[in-house]
């Protein structure tokens, strides 16, 4: 019982065959591409589908995103549009008008950088609008918590709480927590996030998975925690999984990954095991990125390093001896260059082909470029962190000879890439990280020739970022990625010819519009445009 699914211009990813107007699928696999009209005669399949819009494009990956945080920040508060302190604290008010008295609230992803009136928040400002809520509210780049009083009241952090290992709550001249955590600091707050004060993970995934297929992701690699598994694996038991997940372990569960005999690649199409997830640094918009120079604005500031070289060495080892892979993420270009070190000690001394990767890879000092490729590194990044910290970069790293969001760089390397979004952090949307990778400009369409517009890439390139990088990436290269013969039937039909060159040309803020009209997954209709 085979379908033919036909499209005027169906984009394969095959460089050889990079155009086809069918797709015959057999249960969940492509079994023959080509003219729709002759498979059609030789083959008589049973169905027929035309599938709608302008393009067929195969299903997106994204590399690097939190689907669990995602899930939450559909009933959390929402920070992002904020414009000043008080516009947020009214925004928080509001929501917790509408809330059980005492319970928790979670959320946030403001950024001060872009308020009227940049400020560091305090929990004194949040105690103005919270009654008898805990509150906790995340930054947008997830590096920071801006708690209030009863929030830290609760989780213990008090004057006598000592600093965690990479990680600080900022105080006030007399000691006392100020409302805000910087890195590991948030945990003890984050534990009680991730638990059921948050909401039933396993009917957020599922609402959350409905709005991935619908911007065009076939297949997530999620970095969230153990819940976040946990979630999944119920929902993978009861049928429940459209989309395709690559299970990241985070780096406190690797001893139990590791006692449980996890290995990477285990698992089935719908759900395997990824790689571990280590730090190496925090943000640059919380100033804790680690670099090997400082801030414009605090020259003494080179950051944070959450891990030392010694203490990823050793995670880094374990994971691999026990056949895990390993990504860590690593922003400033300091904290790049010693997880390359860390990187060519476990392919020398363990002789590992297992994946590893540099999550974000945001600035690269020059001659560490070359040394993604020479040790089989992938440079897993995020297009539109590019285009949201263009005005941070100017102010922040004015002087610094960098690599920054070095896409074209990377490819010319011959290095591996892999896009994402690191939503919620950003948009889940795939279209504004291709729209980020083309053009190096924002969703405006500023700046004018885009952010440094050498490290530009090409459409192509963009989408197999999202498509068969990943499947590189996650050892699935040989089943996802393109839309030819063998592989999954994994595909979306979209409302925009986005490779057509005279798109980027002359209207590029359509690539970043494009709207999904149908996801198929496994050969089925996941989504479709009401």
């Amino acid at each position: 019982m085979s379908t033919l699914f036909r499209h005027p211009r169906v984009f394969t990813g095959d460089p050889e065959q990079p155009y086809v107007t069918g797709i015959l699928v057999d249960h969940d696999r492509i079994i023959g591409i080509g003219e729709s009209a002759q498979i059609a005669a030789e083959h008589a399949p049973s169905t027929v589908v035309d599938l709608p819009g302008a393009l067929v494009l195969p299903g997106m990956h994204d590399a690097h995103i939190h689907t669990a945080g995602i899930a939450r920040s559909l009933v959390a508060v929402d920070l992002r549009t904020a414009t000043s302190l008080p516009d947020a604290l009214e925004r928080v008010r509001e929501h917790a008008q509408a809330l059980p008295a005492g319970s928790w609230i979670f959320g946030g992803r403001w950024d001060s950088n872009k308020w009227e009136h940049p400020v560091q928040p305090t929990a004194a400002d949040l105690d103005t609008v919270s009654g008898d809520h805990a509150i906790a509210l995340s930054s947008i780049d997830g590096h920071t918590m801006w708690a209030n009083s009863e929030a830290l009241r609760r989780a213990g952090i008090t004057a006598s709480w000592p600093d965690p290992p990479g990680g600080m709550a900022v105080r006030d001249p007399q000691g006392n927590p100020t409302g805000i955590l910087r890195e590991s600091a948030q945990d003890p707050i984050g534990d009680v996030a991730a638990g059921p004060d948050s909401g039933d993970l396993r009917e957020l995934l599922k609402a959350a998975q409905t709005h991935l297929l619908s911007v065009g992701l076939t297949a997530v690699t999620d970095l969230n925690g153990e819940e976040a598994r946990a979630a999944y694996l119920s929902m993978h038991e009861a049928g429940e999984l459209s989309i395709r997940v690559v299970k990241g372990i985070p780096m406190e569960a690797l001893d139990l990954a590791i006692g449980e005999g996890r290995r990477t690649g285990d698992g089935d199409d719908w759900l395997r095991v990824g790689p571990v997830k280590l730090f190496s640094d925090g943000a640059l918009g919380s100033r804790t990125c680690h670099m090997s120079r400082g801030f414009a604005d605090d020259a003494t500031n080179l950051g944070m390093a959450v891990m030392t070289e010694q203490q990823m060495y050793a995670a880094g080892r374990a994971a691999v001896d026990a056949g895990i892979a390993v990504a860590t993420h690593a922003i400033g270009d300091q904290a790049c260059h010693v997880v390359l070190d860390v990187y060519e000690r476990l392919r020398r001394d363990t002789g590992t082909t297992l994946p590893l990767s540099i999550e974000h890879t945001q600035y690269l000092q020059p001659d560490d470029v070359a040394r993604l490729h020479m040790w089989g590194i992938t440079a897993s990044m995020q297009p539109t962190h590019c285009t949201s910290d263009i005005d941070l970069v100017r102010a922040l790293l004015p002087d610094h000879d960098l690599v920054a969001y070095g896409w074209r760089s990377v490819l010319d390397s011959g290095a591996d890439l892999a896009l994402g979004s690191d939503a919620p952090v950003e948009e889940a949307n795939p279209f504004h990280g291709i729209h980020a990778a083309v053009t190096r400009q924002r969703g405006d369409g500023t700046p004018d020739g885009g952010f440094q517009p050498n490290e530009r890439i090409t459409v192509a390139e963009a989408i197999a970022g999202y498509t068969t990088g990943p499947a590189k990436l996650t050892g699935t290269a040989d089943r996802r990625g393109t839309l030819t013969a063998g592989m999954l039937a994994d595909f979306i039909a979209v409302d925009t010819d986005i490779t057509d060159p005279a798109i980027l040309a002359d209207e590029p803020l359509r690539i970043r519009n494009t709207q999904v009209l149908q996801t198929v997954v496994g050969g089925e209709t996941r989504w479709q445009q009401g």
